[in-house]
């Protein structure tokens, strides 16, 4: 990449810096646009969740707005939430973390924009409370946002969380915001959100209880940091620009994590579509002298990749297609 466009350097300091430096473009664009041409660009850009899933960020966002768009009495939703998952606890990555320490306000924007094209009554952002920097640096951008006027009527509230890797996976989230342990649910958020009126079908759920009608489900977008801070990117620079980059099936830009037997543990910004060698050799240094590549882990749920398969393209095609995956792109070598 020739210059970040997530890992701001040096970091963001204050919302007036973020707008010196492009930011808000995007929230902007999304308020002239309206919800429906906000999610049809997203859609466009091929933007894919970047927390380990994939799944595509607009038909996700779109699955929401037309539950809200759809009466109440035909099996739709009155109330829709924004969930911003940065409580990342997949071993080999602390992506998440580096960007909201980097630049906040680009992640509480992507929020602001997913809360417009959702319909969203209300937003929050979840964070482990051992994050002491990553909360503060937060807060004080949702508080500026706010006080600026541009987050419009949906207010946005930083949650802390236990240092639980189950209080990264989505529905663990949500048990938290809803003063419950991070257990995970059956249903996903999409489906069956915060606040439902509805029986859980995950650990809190008693013996007969699981729901098979959701009128009352309040349907919930959960992106993660990264994923949200990307589509302020999309809305400022069109999708056309984001399809520019990476592959036909992974567009855009991923931050990825190498750790382990490196030179220089870190992350940094790739463009989809690299070799996996070259990721390594760019974000850790490479190898230290006379070691060689065993393997490398990309996630605690992906199969282990071989020495023989580092010229393999870093996107999810590239990866499904050696059976691994992409994951979080934390890569253990």
């Amino acid at each position: 990449m020739d210059s970040p466009l997530l890992l701001a350097d040096p970091p963001v300091t204050d919302l007036a810096d973020h707008e010196a430096r492009g930011g808000l473009a995007g929230l902007r664009r999304a308020y002239e646009l309206g919800p429906g041409a906000t999610i049809q660009e997203v859609i466009l850009s091929g933007l894919r969740g970047r927390g380990g899933g994939g799944f595509p960020t607009g038909r996700k966002w779109q699955s929401v707005r037309d539950a809200v768009d759809t009466d109440v009495e035909d099996g739709g939703a009155d109330r829709a939430f924004v969930v911003c998952n940065g409580a990342e606890g997949e071993p080999a990555t602390f992506k998440d973390r580096a960007i909201i320490r980097a630049n906040p306000y680009a992640v509480v924007e992507g929020v602001a924009i997913a809360a417009l094209a959702v319909g969203a009554e209300r937003a929050f952002i979840g964070v482990k409370e051992r994050f002491t920097v990553e909360c503060e640096r937060l807060a004080a951008a949702v508080d500026e946002m706010a006080a600026a006027g541009l987050l419009a009527d949906t207010p946005v509230q930083v949650v802390l969380g236990p240092d639980h890797y189950l209080y990264g996976e989505e529905t663990g989230l949500l048990q938290v915001i809803e003063g419950e342990a991070p257990l995970p649910r059956n249903v996903p958020p999409y489906i069956h959100g915060l606040f439902a009126t509805v029986p859980s079908s995950g650990w809190m759920a008693t013996p007969g209880s699981v729901a098979t009608e959701f009128a009352a489900s309040n349907p919930t977008v959960v992106n993660n940091v990264e994923t949200l801070a990307t589509a302020s990117l999309v809305l400022a620079r069109g999708p056309e620009w984001h399809r520019s980059l990476g592959t036909d099936r992974s567009a855009g830009i991923v931050v990825a994590t190498v750790v382990g037997d490196v030179v220089r543990p870190g992350y940094g910004e790739v463009e989809l579509g690299t070799p996996l060698r070259e990721v390594i050799d760019r974000i850790g240094g490479g190898l230290p002298a006379g070691r060689t590549v065993k393997a490398v882990l990309s996630g605690v749920a992906n199969p282990v990749i071989t020495a023989d398969q580092l010229d393999t393209p870093c996107s999810y095609e590239g990866l499904e297609a050696i059976g691994a995956g992409m994951g979080a792109a934390g890569f253990l070598v």
